[in-house]
């Protein structure tokens, strides 16, 4: 009996009460082991760390050859914008609609696609430096740009007490190495103290409530996040996780990482923006934009030992400045700008607590607390970038940035790499020699210091430009383009000059292009229809080709080619020449052929002016003939009584045509841009100029107009009184539409659609057309409405003139030619339409390849974002090119080119370019010598430049243009003509014949596009 109530004792007599206690021991168990475990888990991250790496590890990408069905690319975040990541997919539209194909991308894992889905950050190693590179055709680096300019290459480099003051502010345990696994995306502590902080809020609106964040995700934050900021409770999370899953995505040990964020949030800090620099991000870049503080010499200073004296000052300086930006990134637009005072306060708070915490001894504290924050004066001292030198990447970065729709500034700063045709140790060979033409006695040694060439007194002031392009089976590479300015600006492209007489060699092409054309019609009659053809009574171009098919035993194309370079035209300057709507006068460069009679050929081998002013009239009167719907013929018989019916008829057909032209001409521009264009294309003249304006701009006032004179004119700005009789005369009342066109030497109708545009800039094509019809009968009708009827003719010819130059301007923008119109007068044979070297290049091209026109290629390849999960590569479509010459035309014009180095006014280039055979290359080209001045009254004034210029072909392959140039009044007192390019050509000869070998070791790698 005692045995059984002890036994009851013990276990008590209803069962249920035993098993609650337990049930109760073994929950106590579990919450405190569950706790510790829990603790164990805030501390080591242990678990977190084999979870998720094994679920970072099936976020993998790989690059694929073409386009991919499984990428996602980034929607916002200021480190995924400024990388051009989010403009992927614009870029990608562009570039294929530029004749690009994409060559590769990258294809995500089924796992990363559903995370990217989720609107989370892709996890890889994100660069904390990157820029456009531009590589040469040898993959040799010609430009490179990194962004931010200054940083720690590695966690090593970073001084420690620059680490640690940064920790101590923000992350105090992120570097704990006795926690190999740690999570580093979450502080548990400070998570708690925020989220309770932010229910403290909710009870008193002001409460200070500390930050959760660590430095993991802050920079998921200021890298990825809309705008850089967390906006809500969800945001925050999604950094948290992108963080976590970022951190382990090699694996459960998580230092390296660590020691990477340290190394990436000094690199990359956000720090406001200063004017002429940018945006600022980096410690490195911070110290030198906000303080002027040199990054290496303040990283020498705080790795190095406290010292005494001047030298401790100088390392409390650095540390005061370091640990104000650590504390400025907060709110870097305020801290820097207008909240100086604060942000001192508070980094001298902090450089009390960093010596308390034993970080920094009480000296260097001393030393930091002791000098004020010295900011730069951006105002006198902007932290201005250093210029970049290189034409030939200025071309390509500008050429590149409309391509992709972005500025140069954007661009600089994308993750991109632009692969170029540019040949780098040529392009810095021919760099380095024009650059030294400015040497006298390096010109004098290259014999370019002479009559008509060179003075060594005014060397600096004469710059030179030059472009090599090689012609390929995918197109023409441009190899070299450069000149010797420093502007941004490039000659090559971004020019307008008078090149003087290189429009010859745009003559002849149209010249002969018209004998094939007349070729191709009438070549096939025989001798009683030849003979039945009507022929203009002014068509003389017409009348010869038939008497020389009547009459020629070989009636072939390229016997008829050569046959109408043996013409003859007159070389006197005795004779007026009615264009332009005035009488003008031309004269030869030498007086010597004023007496001859030459050919076309020996005209071209000389630059004879006056034998191609002649061709360009007989080119002119043929096109008034031909030109489809011209009123010409009409107008030979001043007595048919269907004039007036065949004039209305024909004037709304034929004003359409124009109205549409001019349409295409000046569509898509500002209103600003669309007055521009139209002034390019008149002589600069007071008359002329009030005309237009007054028309344009009714309700100005006379001081409008003369301030718009005074930006056209410049120095031969009328008197006010004579501004003031101009006003007047040119009122809007004064004029009618066709009579104003005729002063302004516009065609009436081009004047009109732009003062309609911007009038309606919103307006159609149709309303246009619809608003215009009685102004397009208006400028035919008037035409006989005068009653002299010589003062009738002449303006019947000034209009026809004005039509026949835009079915010339036709054809030579099928060549290349660049502007969207030509000066209707026949000094145009002259060079007075202007040109670009590049463009005149582009020309040579289509007569080196047989009539086709290559595309012009200066970027073959590009790829963005390598190496991450946005990778993506594009390579320049091969194109056929476009036959737009006849193969004899240009047959005939390469001849008659190599004429005029071989006994012509390139003579001097004979024989200079021999290959390591002993062969010659064949050589051909055409002189230009330009000077552009003002012209007031009919005469010459104000120099605005002066231009020798030579394009040429070296051999079956080469081809280009040099210019030496003088800008400005001083140009006047230069007499150089184009004998010095050809020199400068010659003397270069050593630098390029090693590239122009066949198969040269120097020669650029094959295109992949």
């Amino acid at each position: 009996m005692p045995a059984r109530r002890g036994l009851r004792r013990f276990f008590p007599s209803h069962p249920f009460r035993l098993f609650g206690a337990m049930l109760f021991v073994l929950v106590l168990v579990a919450l405190v082991a569950g706790g510790v475990l829990f603790a164990h888990e805030l501390h080591s991250s242990r678990l977190q760390a084999r979870e998720i790496s094994r679920f970072a590890a099936t976020l993998d990408y790989r690059r694929v050859a073409g386009r991919s069905d499984a990428v996602r690319y980034p929607a916002h975040g200021p480190f995924d914008q400024r990388l051009g990541y989010t403009e992927l997919p614009d870029f990608i539209e562009r570039l294929q609609a530029r004749g690009f194909d994409l060559a590769a991308q990258t294809r995500f894992s089924a796992a990363l696609i559903d995370y990217a889905d989720r609107g989370l950050f892709p996890p890889y190693r994100e660069k904390t430096r990157a820029g456009l590179d531009v590589l040469d055709c040898r993959a040799g680096v010609l430009y490179d740009f990194r962004y931010p300019y200054r940083g720690y290459a590695d966690f090593a480099d970073v001084p420690p007490v620059v680490a640690q003051a940064l920790l101590f502010i923000e992350n105090r345990d992120l570097l704990d190495d006795s926690r190999p696994t740690l999570n580093p995306a979450v502080d548990w502590v400070r998570f708690a103290r925020a989220a309770a902080a932010q229910l403290g809020r909710m009870v008193k609106d002001d409460l200070d409530a500390p930050g959760g964040s660590t430095l993991a995700t802050q920079i998921e934050k200021y890298r990825h996040s809309p705008d850089g900021i967390t906006y809500d409770a969800r945001e925050k999370l999604r950094q948290m996780v992108s963080a976590s899953v970022r951190a382990y995505r090699e694996g459960e040990q998580t230092l390296p990482a660590r020691r990477r964020l340290v190394l990436d949030y000094l690199n990359t800090v956000p720090l406001s923006a200063a004017p002429g620099h940018g945006e600022v991000n980096g410690l490195g870049d911070g110290l030198w934009v906000w303080f002027g503080a040199d990054f290496e010499r303040a990283n020498a200073l705080l790795s190095a030992p406290p010292g005494q004296g001047g030298s401790l000052q100088a390392q409390g300086l650095a540390l005061r400045q370091v640990v104000a930006l650590m504390i400025a990134h907060r709110r870097p637009s305020w801290y820097l700008a207008r909240g100086r005072d604060e942000l001192a306060r508070t980094t001298d708070a902090y450089l009390r607590l960093l010596a308390e915490a034993g970080t920094i001894d009480t000296a260097l504290r001393d030393a930091a607390l002791s000098q004020p924050l010295p900011f730069r004066d951006l105002a006198a001292n902007p932290a201005l970038l250093p210029a970049r030198s290189g034409k030939g990447t200025t071309a390509v970065r500008t050429r590149l940035a409309v391509m992709l729709g972005t500025s140069l500034y954007s661009l600089d700063r994308l993750d991109a790499q632009a692969g170029t045709t540019l040949h780098g140790g040529l392009q810095q060979a021919v760099g380095d020699y024009l650059g030294s033409l400015s040497d006298a006695a390096f010109a004098r040694s290259q014999g370019l210091i002479g009559e008509r060439m060179l003075n060594p007194a005014t060397l600096g002031a004469v710059h030179y430009s030059f472009t090599l392009v090689e012609r390929t089976p995918g197109g023409n590479r441009v190899r070299v383009q450069t000149d010797t300015t420093d502007q941004p600006l490039d000659i090559n492209e971004g020019s307008k000059l008078e090149l003087g007489s290189t429009a010859k060699l745009r003559v002849l092409a149209t010249y002969l292009e018209i004998v094939a054309e007349l070729h191709g019609r009438l070549a096939e009659l025989d001798m009683p229809a030849l003979r039945q053809v009507e022929v203009a009574r002014q068509d003389n171009l017409t009348r010869w080709a038939i008497d020389h098919l009547a009459t020629a035993a070989d009636r072939s194309l390229p016997a008829m080619l050569e046959a109408a370079l043996e013409r003859r035209f007159s070389a006197s300057p005795g004779e007026g020449f009615f264009t332009g709507g005035g009488l003008h006068r031309f004269g030869n460069f030498n007086r010597s052929d004023d007496a001859r009679m030459p050919t076309l050929r020996e005209a071209l081998q000389a630059s004879i002016n006056l034998p191609f002013v002649r061709l360009m009239r007989e080119i002119v009167r043929h096109t008034m003939y031909q030109v489809p719907g011209s009123t010409a013929q009409l107008l030979e018989d001043a007595e048919d009584p269907r004039r007036t019916e065949y004039l209305a008829r024909f004037a709304d057909r034929e004003g359409q045509v124009f109205l549409r032209r001019f349409w295409r001409k000046y569509q898509g521009l500002a209103a600003e841009d669309m007055r521009a264009l139209l002034l390019d294309g008149l002589r600069p003249g007071a008359e002329r100029l009030a005309a237009v304006f007054r028309y344009l701009e009714p309700e100005a006032p006379p001081e409008a107009l003369a301030a718009f004179l005074g930006q056209r004119l410049g120095d031969a700005l009328p008197a006010e009184s004579r501004i003031a009789q101009l006003y007047g005369r040119y009122a809007p009342e004064a004029f009618d539409l066709p009579d104003r066109g005729y002063v302004a030497r516009l065609h009436p109708l081009e004047l009109w659609l732009v003062g309609y545009r911007m009038r309606s800039p919103q307006a159609s094509l149709s309303e246009a057309i619809a608003a215009s019809a009685d102004e397009r009968q208006a400028v035919y009708r008037w035409l006989f409405r005068t009653r002299s009827r010589s003062a009738q003719d002449s303006r019947i010819f000034t209009m026809l003139e004005v039509e026949a130059f835009l079915d010339i301007h036709r054809r030579w923008a099928r060549l290349g030619y660049p502007f969207g119109h030509l000066v209707p007068s026949l000094a145009t044979a002259l060079g007075s339409s202007g040109d670009r070297p590049a463009a005149l290049a582009e020309l040579m091209g289509i007569i080196v390849n047989d009539g086709v026109r290559l595309p012009m290629q200066r970027i073959d390849r590009l790829r963005f974002a390598a190496d991450t999960p946005y990778e993506t590569a594009f390579a320049l479509r091969p194109e056929a090119g476009e036959a737009v010459m006849a193969p004899e035309v240009a047959a005939a014009l390469r001849n008659a080119l190599s004429d005029v180095v071989e006994s012509g006014t390139a003579r001097r280039l004979a024989g200079s370019f021999r290959l390591a055979d002993g062969s010659e290359l064949a050589l051909g080209g055409k002189t230009g010598t330009g000077d552009n001045r003002i012209v007031i009254g009919g005469r010459a004034g104000m120099a605005l430049n002066r231009t020798a210029t030579f394009v040429f072909y070296l051999g079956p392959r080469h081809f280009g243009t040099l210019t030496a140039y003088v800008t400005g009044p001083g140009a006047a007192a230069y007499r150089f003509t184009s004998a010095l390019p050809v020199q400068i050509l010659k003397s270069m000869a050593p630098v390029l014949v090693p590239h122009l070998e066949p198969g040269a070791e120097l020669a650029c790698l094959p295109s992949t596009g």
